[in-house]
This record gives structure tokens, C-alpha cells and sequence, in this order.
């Protein structure tokens, strides 16, 4: 079995994705004046800023998780502050629209990639390998392809490379990264969010990380907390 750090050469994926989220910032720019659809930018809920008071009690919760974001997966941040994240709005496997309300009881793995960013790639099958382990009615991986037009490049990047687990994510309209970015949370490509049962967010990351090791198992363990 080919040595899975030798996939991960972290410097060197890092600066990538930072080149890469130059490239699709200019685009997101233009995205945003012109967004249309199922996944369109909405007008933000009544009921947002009580959401995002409810989240930002959770800041010391938010330390605790990030603390466990060691070796591998060390790159995590914790949210300061957690934020409500119910509102950011993509298109399901079925390919109707949904938002993270709608995996609401779930702590999930928000993972945004496209298939011309390589650090992206390179993350796919370790990102299929923690649902398979640890997906359950508890915890998701939810990645979400932000390649624009159809469905066939990203469709067949996942089948050649054999991702078989992960739900099939998508916002070919790049408003789901606008609305990330607008937050303060995207420099470029991929960046993953951890958001806890509730819609808030718990700690996120930029750039590419080992999601099938030890390290990332761990640290979804202590996102959960204990069983009840």
C-alpha cells in the first residue's frame, strides 16, 4: 500500500490552494453579481442573528474541538466566533436544493472542491474513507463540487478515482463559495467547516488535509462528544 503522507506534501498543496483561490476568487467575484437558480443567494432569515447569538455562546466549545485538531489535520481553526451556518444553500445528491438546516442532528464535515483545484483532488478519496468509516446518524461528510457548468467533469473525476461513499454535493454557480468567502472563512480552494448538530460552525480549514487518519478520527470524536 503506497504511503497516504507522500499524498499530502503539505506545504506545497497549501501554497496550491492559495494559488487556486486566487484564480477562483476573480471568478466568484463575477459569480456573485450573477447567480441564478435552484442555489441563488436568498434574503438572509429573521431569524439569523438569534441563531448566530445561540452559536457564539459556543465559543469555549469551539476551543475544546480545535484542541483535539492535531498532527494532520493541525491546519483547523476553531470558529471565533461559531457562527449560525443554517443558510448556506447547495444542491443534494438528488439534485434539489437544500441548505444545513436541512442536516440538522448532524455534526458535519463541510468540504467545498473542484476538479481543477489539485489539492482538492488529492483530498477526494481520504474524505471518502471518513464517511465510510465514520459516517452515521450523527456525522457527515458533505463535499461540495463548485466546478461551473454540467455535471459530467466531476461525475466522472469521482468514478475514475473511485469515491463511491460521498453523497454528490453541487452549486455550479459558485454562490455557495461567495457567501463562504463573504464570511471570512475561504482564501481559496478546498476549505472544509465543521459544523456541529445545530447549523453552527466549530472550526473550519484552508487547504487540504489527511481525512482518513488517525488524527481526523479523533478529531470528529470529540466533535460528537459522548453517545447519549
Amino acid at each position: 500500500m503506497a504511503d497516504r503522507s507522500k499524498l499530502f506534501p503539505a506545504p506545497r498543496l497549501i501554497l496550491a490552494a492559495l494559488v487556486a483561490g486566487v484564480l477562483a476568487g476573480a471568478v466568484a467575484v463575477y459569480v456573485s453579481e450573477s447567480a441564478s437558480g435552484n442555489n441563488a443567494p436568498t434574503q438572509v432569515a429573521a431569524s439569523d442573528g438569534k441563531d448566530d447569538a445561540a452559536c457564539a455562546a459556543k465559543a469555549e466549545r469551539a476551543k475544546q474541538v480545535a484542541a483535539k485538531a492535531t498532527g494532520q489535520v493541525a491546519a483547523l481553526l476553531p470558529a471565533d466566533p461559531p457562527q449560525s451556518l443554517k443558510s448556506l444553500a447547495f444542491n443534494g445528491p438528488d439534485g434539489k436544493p437544500m441548505t444545513v438546516a436541512d442536516h440538522a442532528g448532524k455534526t458535519l464535515l463541510l468540504n467545498l472542491w473542484a476538479t481543477w483545484c489539485a489539492p482538492c483532488r488529492a483530498e477526494m478519496p481520504a474524505l471518502d474513507a471518513l464517511q465510510k468509516e465514520m459516517g452515521s446518524d450523527r456525522f457527515q461528510v458533505v463535499a461540495v463540487n463548485v466546478d461551473t457548468g454540467d455535471d459530467s467533469k466531476p461525475k466522472k473525476f469521482l468514478s475514475d478515482i473511485g469515491v463511491a461513499t460521498l453523497g454528490y454535493y453541487r452549486d455550479p454557480t459558485l454562490a455557495l463559495f461567495n457567501d463562504v468567502k463573504t464570511r471570512g472563512l475561504a482564501l481559496g480552494l478546498p476549505v472544509t467547516m465543521l459544523i456541529d448538530g445545530e447549523g453552527c460552525l466549530i472550526a473550519h480549514m484552508n487547504g487540504p488535509a489527511e481525512w482518513s487518519g488517525a488524527d481526523a478520527r479523533r478529531l470528529v470524536e470529540a466533535a460528537l462528544g459522548p453517545s447519549s
